[in-house]
């Protein structure tokens, strides 16, 4: 670690503590060339994927945008707001463990519609009409049905 000070590359580690939350290190250095010393913290960086949309250009992951797709689906029904953001937090976590660089969008599509059916069927079938654009009655049809074969063998 360089000094702030000086820009002398050997510092010395005096005392490390956890913060508070327990969620960084807090470092007290002193410099051996100015004997100056500072704080530095030390926290965990995670950093998300990018997302590969359908026209290949790639864009940042979006805990918004992914929220977002969620609240409409479930526009007007009787979801908590507390499993939406439980679904989310297990779709970035999904994400991560995944440990890529980039993800297709449509994997992340996928696991929204396996939290959705899970949360509430009718905002299952309002995201997967737009997701898989849907053409004409036979294809909710055709979700309904899946649905309800799925529902049988449980």
């Amino acid at each position: 670690m360089k000094c702030p000070f000086c820009h002398t590359g050997d510092t010395q580690v005096v005392d490390s503590r956890l913060t508070e939350a327990g969620d960084s290190v807090r470092r007290r250095r002193r410099c051996v060339g100015c004997n100056k010393r500072f704080t530095t913290y030390e926290i965990i960086e995670l950093r998300l994927p990018q997302v590969i949309k359908s026209d290949n250009t790639r864009t940042e992951f979006s805990e918004t945008k992914l929220r977002t797709g969620f609240l409409r689906a479930l526009h007007k029904r009787p979801v908590e707001t507390q499993a939406v953001d439980q679904a989310v937090a297990r779709i970035k976590e999904q994400i991560l463990a995944l440990g890529e660089r980039e993800i297709p969008s449509r994997m992340i599509g996928e696991m929204v519609m396996a939290e959705l059916i899970k949360l509430d069927q009718v905002a299952y079938i309002r995201f997967a009409s737009v997701y898989r654009s849907f053409n004409d009655v036979s294809d909710f049809h055709n979700v309904i049905q899946t649905m309800k074969a799925n529902d049988t063998r449980q």
